[in-house]
């Protein structure tokens, strides 16, 4: 059977198995180099008075949280999008 991507989906390496991690989403065990991690900071404050309190000089922290997604579930997010055939196989560099 023809293997769809050169590390069939993963970024092990040569490690051997990796511990199950559990989607954020759909509860699916996911292996942790498998999962598709999203991180996003959020202010506990909205954003039109956090405009208004930046202006006055305020100081408004904001913390991080971290989602470990599925693949199907990052496909339906948006994380990842779908490839063309040709270009699945390419390894794209990270976006920062």
């Amino acid at each position: 059977m023809p293997k769809k991507r050169k590390s069939r989906g993963r970024s092990k390496g040569t490690k051997g198995r990796t511990e199950l991690v559990e989607c954020d989403n759909c509860g699916a065990l996911v292996p942790r180099d498998k999962i598709k991690r999203v991180t996003v900071r959020v202010s506990p404050v909205d954003p039109q008075l956090a405009k208004e309190l930046k202006s006055k000089g305020a100081y408004i922290s904001s913390y991080t949280t971290v989602k470990n997604y599925c693949v199907s579930c990052a496909v339906h997010y948006g994380v990842v999008k779908v490839r063309p055939r040709e270009e699945r196989k390419l390894i794209r560099p990270l976006r920062r």
